[in-house]
């Protein structure tokens, strides 16, 4: 044990960095050409496949709360990240074959479009909130290393997206779609055999348990602690079986009805799909179910509490930040000047601007809230959230000058969009890891896969709202408005990211020093 308290991080996270790499490899991959696949190969409109992206990027979040709930109930996390993988191959290779058949018949290109996309959330719901759980879990409790831990694993999530636009989107956009999908589907199955021959030598706890082979609700788990003297402890061992979640016949059947009465609002009421409605109507009765467990302690509720708040302000930060697949790749496509030296560059290629620039600044961010924390000015979680917000709007601005004045018909230069994505890659840097890092302190071990499932359901919000939004871009002449607000050019639609991140950063700013309260102890 005495790697608990060195400062070298432990092979494992760099076994779990490198799947993880390969998954987002495969799954950037194919988001990086997806609307495009839509709109030129399976002529659907640009109103059609924002919906269709939308939808399907908001149950990709959506699934990790089933998949944290089978792992912490059933199957343990390294048994739920396999499947998930082989899952997510098998849907990458479907999409594949929908791209082979577009040509010949239509028809089944679009029912294994489906196929393909339903494979791609289940594999990814299972997949997902283990492999984030399973980072934490290789520490003890107290390590100082757990946020740096988490940049790190954050660094190989964006390795495997800067390099799949550059290779799915070249092989898709210059050669055939089928092919960008097949590089995806092999990612995907590098990812899933470097896991399974290296999982069991190197994914140990500090005190040399196999992590992840039960269900959290079998395991027994020690209470490992790092005290003042730098010397590992061992305390009582805390049993999680005994501390489980409460599931009484009279609270599941209250919840159900208020997911029915949900269900009911957002469908007829609102007037959403039904996967909108899904989407909407899971994420607040799932959220609502957990923190109304009568096993939680207070303490437990008010760090719950914290983790939601923090969640539904990362619903601004990514329904906006995720236009990158949407309504950003349609005007990369249309309205951005792509050529270099006569050579047009891929519009999926900007979807790599993010990753680099991430894997670029990552370091540096990571190594200033280390300086700021030894001199004890490092600011809390959640306001580097807020300064993620902040930065995330500056970015919109700077787009939204740049297509001031500009008609839809024309096109400008792609260092517009190039410095709105970098800026949006240094609020993402002081939003996303932390959110994560943040949520496997505060969440209640037994409970750690499932509320790193909700959090990943204010993705899931996020996405389906990104869709919606995406909607309203305005091209050809077609203008709509949004609550009275006339959505008549680039710069108008372009606002509305700069207005709700600006708001959402400055509200989130003025109330963290109650919220910071409310985590007793853990910033």
């Amino acid at each position: 044990m005495a790697e608990t308290t060195s400062t070298r991080h432990p092979k494992g996270l760099f076994v779990l960095f490198f799947t993880e790499m390969w998954e987002r490899f495969s799954y950037y991959g194919m988001r990086a050409i997806l609307v495009l696949f839509m709109t030129k190969m399976l002529e659907f409109d640009t109103k059609l496949a924002s919906g269709i992206y939308g939808n399907f990027t908001a149950v990709v979040y959506l699934t990790p709360l089933i998949g944290g709930f089978i792992a912490d109930r059933y199957w343990g996390n390294r048994k739920s990240i396999f499947w998930g993988g082989v899952l997510m191959a098998i849907g990458q290779f479907t999409l594949f074959f929908c791209a082979a058949a577009v040509s010949t018949n239509m028809d089944l290109a679009k029912t294994l479009f489906v196929l393909g996309l339903v494979a791609l959330v289940l594999g990814n719901g299972l997949f997902k909130p283990n492999i984030s759980t399973m980072v934490n879990q290789l520490y003890a409790k107290g390590d100082k290393r757990v946020d740096a831990a988490f940049s790190i694993f954050y660094m190989g999530i964006n390795l495997g997206a800067f390099f799949s636009p550059l290779i799915c989107g070249a092989l898709a956009e210059k050669v055939d779609y089928k092919w960008g999908f097949f590089a995806a589907g092999v990612g995907m199955v590098f990812g899933i055999i470097m896991f399974q021959l290296l999982k069991n030598k190197y994914i140990v706890a500090a005190d040399g348990r196999q992590i992840g082979v039960l269900p959290s609700a079998k395991e027994i788990i020690p209470d490992v602690t790092i005290p003042a003297d730098g010397k590992d402890k061992l305390s009582t061992f805390e049993t999680i079986a005994e501390k489980k979640p409460e599931f009484t016949a009279s609270r599941i059947g209250l919840w159900v009805f208020i997911y029915a009465a949900l269900w009911m609002f957002f469908l007829y009421v609102v007037g959403f799909n039904w996967i909108s409605t899904l989407v909407f109507a899971t994420s607040i009765s799932a959220a609502g179910f957990i923190i109304s467990d009568p096993n939680l302690t207070k303490i437990e509720r008010d760090r719950i509490v914290v983790i939601y708040i923090a969640a539904f302000f990362v619903i601004f930060f990514w329904s906006a930040f995720e236009q990158a697949g949407a309504s950003l790749t349609i005007f990369a496509d249309k309205n951005t000047d792509r050529f270099i030296f006569g050579w047009e560059m891929p519009a999926s290629w900007f979807q790599s601007i993010n990753p680099l620039a991430i894997i670029l600044f990552a370091p540096l961010f990571a190594s200033t809230w280390t300086s700021l924390g030894k001199k004890d000015k490092e600011p809390p979680s959640l306001v580097k959230q807020a300064i993620g917000l902040f930065l995330l709007a500056v970015g919109f601005l700077v787009i939204a000058i740049g297509v001031k004045g500009v008609d839809t018909a024309m096109k400008i230069s792609m260092f517009w969009l190039i410095g709105m994505y970098i800026l949006h890659t240094f609020g993402e840097l002081c939003l996303s890891p932390i959110g994560l890092s943040m949520v496997a302190r505060l969440a209640p071990a037994r409970l750690a896969s499932l509320l790193m499932g909700v959090w990943f359901l204010a993705n899931a919000m996020a996405n389906d709202f990104a869709g919606m939004l995406s909607k309203l871009f305005p091209e050809d002449g077609k203008f709509t408005s949004l609550f009275g607000y006339q959505i008549d050019s680039l710069y108008a639609f372009f606002m509305i990211f700069v207005v709700f991140a600006g708001v959402a950063a400055v509200v989130l700013f003025l109330t963290s020093k109650k919220l910071l309260k409310m985590m007793h102890g853990l910033k």
